[in-house]
């Protein structure tokens, strides 16, 4: 199922920029449309039909992309605070059942689609993983895995989860009162020291053998200062914007040759993926229910392999407390961000 990208000439920015410019109007319609995750979804959907169609779409040079996935470190990362982590020591049974969850999931649905979707192990391995959407794609653009298809299961598990899960709670008729305030914006300096760390960092990551080094650099350098208290307030919505939009241009512009029966295949091996993580999750939010009589409405939720702000919000909306919800979400990232490098690495060396 794997494709090369099309071969482009050498300083030509005609591609790129076309491709680019219909990501943008697909951010634009699915944020109309009131699309989850709009600015990632929005145009890995509309490159990706536009290469279905013909049209001629190319990824960004590579130092360009070096400063996107620059930047979606630093994004990934400042969810890491110390309110975070003191709330995270608050549960350690609903930790480690969350944990146990994340192992499961890993194993069992890379199992699956080795053997029914005949995947390599990397590629079954990036698909299955339960979280993580920009972080594992970044990942899988730096190794020797299927981009086209680590692309279509993780979108397929994201928009599942996101979509079906609101629209659960919307039957009931319960909606926020007010919506969410936005938290505030780092500051311009201490932003542009921050991400002159993370390049550094990037480079010397990449200098060391690193898969996706940029990507990990600036969510090494963004946690440790968020945590320390260093650096408060979240990335530039801008350039977070900018980042999403040409991280989903570049997710859709490896679909360029894909034939409708390995997009049938691959959204087959998604929908299988999301069943059986959810199933999964599921059974861990039971178990650790039982073990400490919390609610298991609040478990489930906080379990939930995928959407982070979705289940944030959703957590207001059903007077759970939101802070429980967030902190399990950013437990389940921090535990992927170490368990999905080591087993990439590991693979690596095996092949």
């Amino acid at each position: 199922m794997k494709q090369e990208a099309s071969a482009m000439p050498s300083g030509s920015w005609q591609a790129p920029l076309l491709t680019l410019g219909i990501g943008a109007a697909g951010a634009a319609v699915f944020v109309a449309l009131s699309f989850p995750a709009p600015y990632l979804t929005g145009p890995a959907t509309a490159v990706t039909l536009a290469g279905l169609a013909g049209i001629k779409t190319a990824a960004l040079p590579q130092h360009l992309r070096d400063v996107v996935f620059i930047i979606l470190g630093l994004t990934i990362g400042q969810g890491v605070t110390p309110e975070v982590l003191d709330a995270i020591r608050a549960w350690p049974i609903t930790l480690i059942s969350l944990a146990g969850s994340l192992f499961a999931i890993i194993f069992l649905t890379r199992a699956l689609l080795i053997r029914y979707w005949s995947m390599d192990r990397l590629t079954a391995f990036l698909s299955s993983s339960p979280g993580h959407l920009s972080y594992v794609l970044g990942l899988t653009e730096g190794v020797k895995a299927d981009l086209t298809t680590v692309s279509i299961v993780q979108s397929i598990r994201v928009l599942a989860l996101t979509l079906l899960v609101p629209a659960a709670i919307a039957v009931t008729g319960r909606i926020p009162e007010r919506p969410a305030v936005a938290p505030q914006e780092t500051a311009a300096i201490p932003l542009i020291v921050m991400i002159l760390i993370a390049a550094a960092a990037g480079y010397l990551l990449k200098r060391a053998g690193l898969p996706a080094a940029y990507l990990i650099g600036g969510m090494l350098v963004s946690v440790g200062l968020h945590v320390t208290g260093l650096v408060e307030g979240v990335m530039s919505y801008w350039l977070a914007t900018l980042a999403f939009v040409s991280m989903g241009a570049l997710i859709g512009s490896r679909f360029s040759g894909v034939t409708w029966q390995q997009l049938r295949l691959a959204l087959s091996a998604g929908a299988a993926v999301t069943l059986l993580g959810v199933a999964l999750a599921g059974v861990f939010a039971v178990i650790a229910s039982w073990l400490t009589g919390m609610d298991l409405t609040a478990v489930l939720i906080a379990f939930a392999p995928g959407g982070l702000e979705t289940m944030a919000a959703m957590s207001v909306i059903l007077g759970i407390d939101p802070t429980f919800v967030a902190s399990h979400h950013v437990a389940r990232l921090l535990m992927l961000t170490a368990i999905v490098p080591f087993f990439v690495l590991k693979r690596r060396k095996a092949a």
